[in-house]
């Protein structure tokens, strides 16, 4: 089935099922083993109000993702009639393919719910925030443990002497309503050390973005359609794969996120691309596993970019068809 076919069939069942809109536009039937690559690249015209994070919201997308694929767009007036690139192409991560998966560097969070009976599997995939690099969001498995809706929230002693010392004190409670900072929803997941949770937000502007203190946030519309069907003991896997790579048909594509610096404190730090040799290493289990050739100038150029959008780093041509017809 042709990507176009299949968007479309995800779009008609989002709708039967009455999702919200972000849902309809980043669900997609789950590829077979051996194929990586889910979605497509889409090109709307700003209208006279239009915001890169009105688009961003309205097609799944955070603001880091929208900035780097439209650098030359400004973010807040992109001008009616402007043509705006949307990332909504996807490298799966490399990790199995179960439960929900969280890749922290392309600030991204995929749901691989359980197929419903005579159903066709899915992937569903949401812009998140993550946490800055002093409050990082930890790595590795995890599960959900709770999930609470309008859920009063507690600040921690770290963040009331943070914001203590800002001369913005926080009361030791927050009530559900809308100065709450985790929304209406609060997933809660399973790791030591620390109250760390999958939540809304009463500030969507800050999706896309490294801003919170550790834990995910997610748009309101996204976080209330989770909650509704992920199950409490759901699996959670927390990656970190700036560089992902899989396959499109017999086809090699990588994509490329930014790296924040260690040294780095809050989302507006400056950002560094992969190295190539982080690319190489992603890359060298895949390029055994078919006959093709890598393009290291696309490589390059892919990883130096770093836009988070999938590029095809594979010749048009495998090896033995090209060895052939040079007469070997």
């Amino acid at each position: 089935m042709s990507q176009a076919k299949q968007r479309a069939k995800m779009v008609l069942l989002a709708l039967l099922a009455g999702l919200p809109f972000a849902v309809q536009a980043n669900t997609f039937l789950l590829p077979p083993d051996g194929i990586d690559v889910v979605g497509e690249i889409q090109t709307v015209v700003a209208q006279h109000d239009d915001t890169l994070l009105d688009l961003g919201r309205q097609y799944g997308v955070g603001y880091e993702a929208m900035r780097r694929a439209n650098p030359d767009v400004d973010v807040w007036l992109p001008g009616e009639g402007t043509e705006v690139t949307l990332p909504t192409q996807f490298v799966l991560p490399d990790t199995e393919r179960q439960g929900i998966v969280i890749n922290i560097a392309e600030m991204r969070l995929y749901y691989f719910p359980e197929p419903q009976p005579n159903a066709d599997p899915v992937v569903e995939t949401y812009a998140i925030s993550v946490g800055r690099m002093d409050w990082s969001t930890p790595l590795g498995a995890s599960k959900i443990t709770s999930k609470d809706a309008n859920p009063t929230w507690f600040p921690p002693q770290s963040i009331l002497e943070e914001r203590a010392a800002q001369g913005r004190p926080l009361p030791k409670a927050v009530p559900p309503g809308p100065d709450n900072p985790l929304g209406k929803h609060r997933i809660r997941l399973d790791i030591p050390g620390g109250a760390y949770l999958i939540h809304g937000t009463n500030d969507p502007r800050g999706i896309g973005m490294r801003v919170t203190h550790g834990c995910i946030r997610m748009f309101p519309e996204d976080v209330e359609s989770l909650f509704d069907r992920v199950p409490v003991g759901t699996s959670v896997q927390i990656v970190n794969q700036p560089v992902k790579a899989g396959w499109l048909d017999d086809d090699l594509y990588v994509e490329a996120h930014p790296i924040l610096p260690p040294e780095a404190e809050n989302a507006f730090d400056p950002v560094k691309p992969p190295t190539l040799n982080d690319a190489a290493l992603t890359i060298a289990g895949l390029i055994d596993q078919r006959d093709v050739r890598i393009d290291h100038g696309r490589l390059k150029e892919a990883v130096d970019a770093a836009v988070g959008m999938p590029q095809k780093v594979s010749r048009s041509e495998p090896i033995k068809k090209a060895l052939l017809e040079q007469g070997f």
